[in-house]
């Protein structure tokens, strides 16, 4: 995949070198009190330099909260006049452009379900044509690195030289810690192709829970990522929206100054590597599960069916050939047979447990 792409560093326009960028402030713009007790709070912390709010919120279903609109511009507007922190707000159609432009809004960032769709890319970027204030794009939704950097290039091909790439994680179907799975290394690979982009992790959406953003944050810093943008709610448990993945700015500041800055020699191939691979565990881990799960269902039915034609449960001869058959197998794909014989055991003991249920069930407590 080539890129030829016209960047800005980020020490150009947006960081100090060596010192990460980080990026804070709501989930949504609620009320004025709400947005200007929040940015005070934030001024507070010396890694801040950003103040950020939702206006307009891209919901799953209508009826949600879908934010303040418009009339939240003049808070930041606020805000930023009374704190000196520069303003940042997500966009989705050329209007919310002009608007936050009239606002004088800092930096303008586009949100994971509009970078999956390059037709609605292509018209804030046409709208986009003849500025020059700065663009953050959020990776899609989904894991696709073309879909990502084509979103950039779309930017960058009407004049815009000062962007930035937002990590927020990926949606992944199967069962995870995250709310958004991190698959670290999909942005490293973006550094790897596009080196002079700067690239800065949201942990609060890849978390969905604050009790995870450090070590997140740590985690991203410790990638080479040039910053953080986090969520940050004066009173995080009345908030409209994502309550749970939002910190208080004191949270924040104690964070901040956990967070450590490793000398680097600037080669993360060994990371790059580690976390592919592991990336690939967790992939084969949900594909082992649904396959064990699958395996119970086929059970339970084996068990109604012997229930229902008085069979035993137990069927020594059975077992024994699939411990020879399953042990000869494994001997084949290179698996120890100890380890085969006690995980085989422990699946037909489960096996077991399950058929016995199934010809109890009905069965009364007297019997």
């Amino acid at each position: 995949m080539s890129t030829d792409l016209d960047i800005l560093l980020a020490e150009e326009w947006v960081k100090t070198p060596g010192i990460p960028l980080v990026i804070a402030g709501p989930c949504s713009a609620e009320n004025e009190e709400q947005v200007l007790k929040t940015a005070r709070e934030i001024a507070k912390i010396n890694q801040v330099s950003v103040f950020r709010a939702g206006i307009w919120k891209p919901r799953t279903r209508p009826g949600e909260f879908e934010g303040i609109g418009s009339k939240g511009l003049k808070w930041l507007e606020k805000a930023k006049a009374e704190t000196g922190l520069k303003t940042a707000v997500e966009v989705a159609r050329p209007e919310h452009i002009e608007q936050a432009l009239k606002h004088n809004v800092d930096i303008l960032w586009i949100g994971a379900r509009t970078v999956v769709n390059p037709f609605s890319v292509q018209e804030i970027a046409d709208a986009l044509r003849g500025t020059n204030i700065p663009v953050l794009v959020k990776n899609p939704v989904n894991p696709d690195l073309k879909l990502w950097i084509g979103a950039i290039e779309r930017i960058n091909a009407v004049g815009i030289n000062k962007i930035m790439a937002i990590h927020r994680g990926f949606h992944y179907f199967g069962s995870s810690e995250f709310r958004n799975a991190p698959m670290w290394e999909i942005p490293i690979e973006l550094k790897r192709l596009v080196p002079d982009l700067p690239i800065i992790v949201d942990p609060s959406h890849i978390c969905g829970k604050r009790d995870m953003i450090e070590s997140v944050s740590q985690k991203a810093l410790d990638l080479e990522m040039d910053g953080l943008m986090i969520e940050t709610h004066h009173n995080p448990e009345i908030a409209l929206t994502d309550a749970a993945q939002q910190l208080s700015p004191g949270s924040l500041g104690k964070i901040l100054n956990t967070l450590k800055i490793r000398e680097t020699d600037g080669d993360i191939s060994f990371e790059s590597k580690l976390e592919t691979l592991r990336s690939e565990i967790d992939k084969l881990d949900v594909e082992l599960l649904q396959i064990l799960a699958k395996r119970m269902e086929i059970i339970d039915d084996i068990g109604h069916y012997k229930k229902d034609n008085d069979i035993t449960i137990l069927q020594m001869k059975r077992w024994a050939g699939i411990i020879e058959d399953r042990l000869a197998i494994g001997s084949q794909l290179k698996l120890e047979e100890e380890f085969l014989k006690r995980m085989l055991n422990i699946i037909h003991k489960e096996s077991i447990q399950r058929q016995t249920d199934i010809f109890n069930e009905g069965q009364s407590s007297e019997e």
